[in-house]
This record gives C-alpha cells, structure tokens and sequence, in this order.
C-alpha cells in the first residue's frame, strides 16, 4: 500500500505539507465555503503571520510537540497486527475527511499532546485549546457576550449625552457590541482562513452528558451564529469586529462564523463515559497505544537525552515490569518524573515507591 497520501507523519519537522492537502478537494459532504464569509487573501496571510508570531512565543507547547513520540500500534502486543490502523493513519484520515478525531486512551499516554505534535508539524499556529469540564457548555467555547461590561459603559455615558458641547465628537462605546464580545477557543477555530486551525477539546468524557448531542450541527454544518450580532446584523451593521481566543481582532460578517477549512479537532477521552452514536459517527475514532519497549525508550530519550536514557535503562525496564503487572495502570509521565528526580541524585528505590503508583490505587500510595 503506497504511503504518498500521508500528510502528518510524525516526529518530523515542520514542514508545508498541508499545502498539498488544501489543493485536494474535499469530500462534496465536507465542503464549508460560504459566500457571505469570502475570504480576503491579503487578510487571511497577515492573520496566519500574526498566529505564526503568537505560536513562535509559545516555547512550551513548541517543545512539547517537538517531543512527543507516537507508540507504533504493532508494539502494543506478543502477536502484533500490522494490519491495525496507527494513530498517523487516524490522523490522515481526520485531516482528508475534514472530521474530528475523538482519541481514547490511558492518562499520561500523550493523548493531549497530539494536537500540538500535528500543530508543530504542519505550522498551524497556536493550539486551540478547550479543557472540558462537567460544567462546560458549547456557548462557552464559542464566544463570550460581556453584557454587565456593556450596561456599566452606557451608564457613564449618560453624562456626557447630556452634555454634548464637552464631547460634541465621541461616539458612545456601549453601541459598539463587538467590543463586548470574545470568541473562545471552539469560536476562534471554526473563523474563516484557507488554513485549519488546531483545536483541542480536552476530556470531553468530563462533559456534561448533553455537550456530545449540542456539538452535532457544530461539526456537521461548521459554523455557528452570535446571535447579538445576528440580531445588529438585520438592523444596520453587516460587519463587526470581535476579539479572538489569541487577542486578535477578527471580523464576523452578518453575525455568522463559518469555516472555509474545517479546523483539525483533537477531542481526548479517558474513557469514563459512552458517546452517543450520532456523535461517534462523526468522528475518526482511535486509541492511543500505550508506549512500550523500544517505544518507550524513544519517549524518555526525546524528554531526556541519550546519556540520561541510557544510564537509567534498568528503572525504565523496572517500570515496564510494573507497568505490565498493573495491566498498564501506570502513565508514562510518572516515568519522566522519576527519572528527572533521579538526575538529580534522589534515593531511587524511595522514588520509585513514590511515584511508580498505579492509577487505580485511588491515591493511596500503594
């Protein structure tokens, strides 16, 4: 099977391959163009140069997609399938079918840190990221509407209303609702540009149980309205502008937002809850292996160097002994703590006790 339809390939360096990706055409069901939301190439280069700016200043999230290593599915067994579809594969599939991509798995498997490896590789700016918890509601990833914000401005305008020959050439800033208005992560990524976004909805199984259902017309139509601005949008103003996720203004044209490239949409699950199938069926599902062996090896060798990696084989083989016993209850990072504190001249074997803890133990230590 050729491997030329790849885009993402992992652990490599940023390179434009999402250009060849945005000369194929999408699937006629996934294509999002709008005429009301025509792009301005001109804007759309000096908006991807700002995020470009913005992302180069996140030295944290460059690292951590720089590092990550992605298990290989045929490590995860004795009896291994080649025929089994990778972690890249999922990726490839979500990037061409324009559809999310919901990844399970262990904590501390790299599940997260995915979005930024993909966002590193094909230089789509900063990661978008929306942590879930049970509280969470789509409007809330979407856009904020500070009303309080608006009727304090209006009422100190008052006195300068009644008083028009002291300020006979300010325009009160309640009127302007745009400036009262700032799109989350979830608004920021569905903004129109000729390039996706990378958006990563964390622990969506955190979610409250009617979040899935609410996100259905979101990923299906790929847009959404701000229905303050919807409403201005039929009376006068056609365009306003708003602030984004990364501080940038950004214009929104007759109070809609919608996407020309669908967003690259990274949602994580633990595992903890059921999805319902309308929501599973539109998106690319995957599990994150969990690093072993020579997989393993290559994680700590990229977060700790080769000398370090070396010295310390017999705990990463201590842990892959416990992590085996535990049935895979133990998180990587747990192996990268113990390691880091051991550089620094910590008592191995009280560490170890300290921190090679399953998950499962429910924080007892043992």
């Amino acid at each position: 099977m050729s491997q030329d339809w790849i885009i993402f390939q992992g652990e490599q360096e940023p390179h434009d391959g999402i250009d060849r990706l945005l000369q194929i055409d999408a699937p006629k069901w996934r294509e999002f163009a709008d005429l009301d939301t025509a792009l301005n190439s001109k804007n759309d280069t000096a908006y991807w140069k700002k995020l470009h700016g913005i992302a180069k200043k996140k030295e944290r999230d460059i690292e951590r997609g720089k590092s990550f290593r992605i298990p290989l599915t045929d490590s995860e067994s004795d009896n291994p399938d080649p025929n089994l579809p990778s972690v890249i594969d999922a990726v490839n599939a979500a990037l061409y079918l324009r559809r999310p991509l919901l990844i399970t798995g262990k904590p501390g498997s790299g599940k997260t840190s995915l979005a930024y490896a993909i966002a590193y590789e094909l230089k789509l700016g900063p990661v978008l990221v929306w942590s879930v918890t049970a509280r969470s509601n789509l409007q809330q990833g979407q856009y904020q509407y500070d009303a309080i914000a608006r009727l304090q401005d209006a009422q100190l305008s008052q006195p300068k209303q009644s008083n028009p020959e002291t300020t006979p050439d300010v325009e009160p800033i309640y009127r302007d609702i745009g400036k009262y208005i700032r799109l989350g992560p979830v608004g920021t990524a569905f903004l129109p540009s000729n390039r996706p976004r990378v958006l990563l909805i964390d622990e969506i199984d955190k979610s409250d149980i009617n979040l899935p259902n609410d996100l259905l017309n979101l990923l299906e139509e790929g847009g959404y309205e701000i229905s303050e601005l919807r409403r201005l949008a039929k009376l006068e103003d056609k365009t306003q502008t708003v602030e984004s996720e990364d501080g940038l203004d950004v214009e929104i044209h007759n109070g809609k937002v919608q996407c020309q490239a669908f967003p690259v949409v990274v949602m994580t699950s633990n595992g903890e809850r059921e999805f319902p199938s309308a929501f599973l069926r539109r998106c690319v599902r995957i599990s994150m292996p969990t690093p072993k062996d020579d997989a393993l090896v290559n994680i700590v060798k990229s977060h700790l160097g080769e000398v370090l990696t070396q010295k310390f084989e017999a705990v990463i083989k201590t842990f892959q002994e416990r992590n085996d016993e535990e049935e895979g209850n133990l998180a990587t990072d747990q192996l990268l703590n113990t390691l880091y504190l051991l550089a620094k001249d910590a008592d191995a074997e009280k560490i170890k006790a300290l921190l090679f803890s399953s998950l499962t133990s429910m924080g007892t230590g043992q």
